[in-house]
C-alpha cells in the first residue's frame, strides 16, 4: 500500500481512478454504548486519511469475520485490486460457505486526520426462539482489537457523492423520517443543515432511553418517537406500539398542516404507485438529479412502514415522486441479502 508521506506529495497518484468504493482493512478501537439498543463502533484503519468525507446518508458495508475469525481475501491489501475495484467480483467468487457476510450502514463520523471511523449500530432484543443475525450476533461479542473489512468511499474517487440519497436540491422545507436503523443516517443529516433551511426530523426507536442530544440549527426539530411508550390500536391499548405505527401517525399529522410548504410539488392528479411486495422486492426509490421545488422528503427504515408512507405522500397526498426518496433497509423477520 502507499504509505501516509507517499499519499501527500502526491505523485504516486498521478492519472489514478479510484473507484467510488473500495474496500478498507480495520480494526475496532473503541465501542461505546449510547443508549439502550444503539452503539458507537469506533475503527481504526491505515488508509482512512482517504475515507470519504461527504457524511449525511451515505452507505458503507461493514464485512464481518466468519465463525473463526477469518476475514478472507477481497483485495484490501493489493493496490491493484482496490484500483480494479474486484472486491465485489473477488467475494462473489467464493464458494457461498466461504462468503464473509457483510451488511449495510451509513458513516456517523469520519475522523482522517485520526484514521478514526464512527458507525452507530442497532443492538436488537432478541427474538424467542430466534436466531441472531451475522451483525447482531458479531456486536455482541465485539471487543477492542477485532479486525473487520469496510467497504467505503475513497475520496480521491471522481465522484465522492456515490451511496448518497440525500439530494434535496433547492429545497427549503425538508421532511426527515426513519426507524432506529436509519436514525445515524438522520441525525448526520440534521447536524449538516444550515440554519436557513427548515427540517422536521422523526425518528422512531425502540424505547425512550433510545434518545439522543441532536443538534438542530435554525426552524429544524426533532422529534424521537419511543414503542415503549405504547399507542391505542385497533386491539386497545398497546403497552409496545408496533414497529412504524408511531412514525406512520406522526407523519399523516403533520402533513395537512404543513400544506403551504408543500405546495409546490402537489400534483392535482397524484400519481398512483406500482406496488411493490416488501418480502420479495427491494423498496428504494431515490431521486437521482436534485429536486425542484421547495419542499423535500427522506424516508427509511423498515420496508413495510416506508411502504405505508410512500403511498401515502405519492398516492394520496400527491407529491411528486422526484421530491421524496424512500429506503427500504430492512424487513422484519428476514436477513438483508447482499
Amino acid at each position: 500500500m502507499l504509505t501516509s508521506q507517499e499519499r501527500e506529495v502526491g505523485a504516486p497518484e498521478v492519472g489514478l481512478e479510484w473507484p467510488a468504493y473500495r474496500p478498507f482493512t480495520a480494526v475496532v478501537s473503541r465501542i461505546l454504548p449510547l443508549s439502550q439498543h444503539l452503539v458507537r463502533v469506533t475503527f481504526s484503519g491505515p488508509d482512512f486519511d482517504v475515507f470519504g468525507t461527504t457524511g449525511l446518508d451515505q452507505r458503507i458495508k461493514l464485512v464481518l469475520p466468519m465463525p473463526d475469525g477469518s476475514l478472507g481475501d477481497l483485495g484490501q491489501d493489493d493496490p491493484t485490486e482496490i484500483l480494479a475495484g474486484t472486491w465485489y467480483a473477488r467475494w462473489r467468487a467464493l464458494p457461498e460457505a466461504a462468503r464473509n457476510p457483510f451488511r449495510t450502514y451509513t458513516v456517523r463520523a469520519i475522523r482522517p486526520e485520526r484514521r478514526e471511523l464512527d458507525v452507530d449500530m442497532v443492538r436488537h432484543d432478541p427474538d424467542p426462539g430466534s436466531v441472531a443475525g451475522p451483525a447482531t450476533a458479531w456486536l455482541r461479542r465485539a471487543s477492542v482489537g477485532d479486525a473487520v473489512i469496510i467497504i467505503g468511499p475513497d475520496a480521491r474517487t471522481a465522484d465522492p457523492t456515490v451511496g448518497c440519497d440525500w439530494r434535496p436540491g433547492r429545497a427549503r422545507h425538508l421532511l426527515v423520517v426513519g426507524d432506529e436503523t436509519a436514525a445515524p443516517a438522520i441525525c448526520s443529516i440534521i447536524e449538516s443543515l444550515p440554519p436557513e433551511l427548515t427540517a422536521q426530523a422523526f425518528i422512531e426507536v425502540p424505547s425512550s432511553r433510545d434518545i439522543q442530544n441532536v443538534v438542530a440549527r435554525g426552524a429544524s426539530r426533532v422529534a424521537w418517537l419511543a414503542r415503549d411508550a405504547g399507542c391505542e390500536t385497533a386491539h386497545g391499548f398497546e403497552a409496545v406500539a408496533p414497529h412504524g405505527e408511531l412514525l406512520t401517525r406522526a407523519v399523516y399529522a403533520w402533513l395537512p398542516r404543513h400544506m403551504a410548504e408543500l405546495a409546490t410539488v402537489v400534483r392535482e392528479t397524484p400519481e398512483q404507485l406500482d406496488d411493490v411486495d416488501v418480502d420479495t422486492e427491494l423498496l428504494w426509490d431515490s431521486p437521482v438529479d436534485p429536486t425542484s421545488g421547495d419542499f423535500y422528503a427522506w424516508i427509511a427504515g423498515e420496508a413495510g412502514a416506508v411502504k405505508a408512507l410512500r403511498r401515502h405522500l405519492v398516492s394520496e397526498v400527491g407529491v411528486a415522486r422526484t421530491n421524496v426518496a424512500f429506503m427500504g433497509y430492512w424487513r422484519r423477520g428476514r436477513s438483508e441479502a447482499p
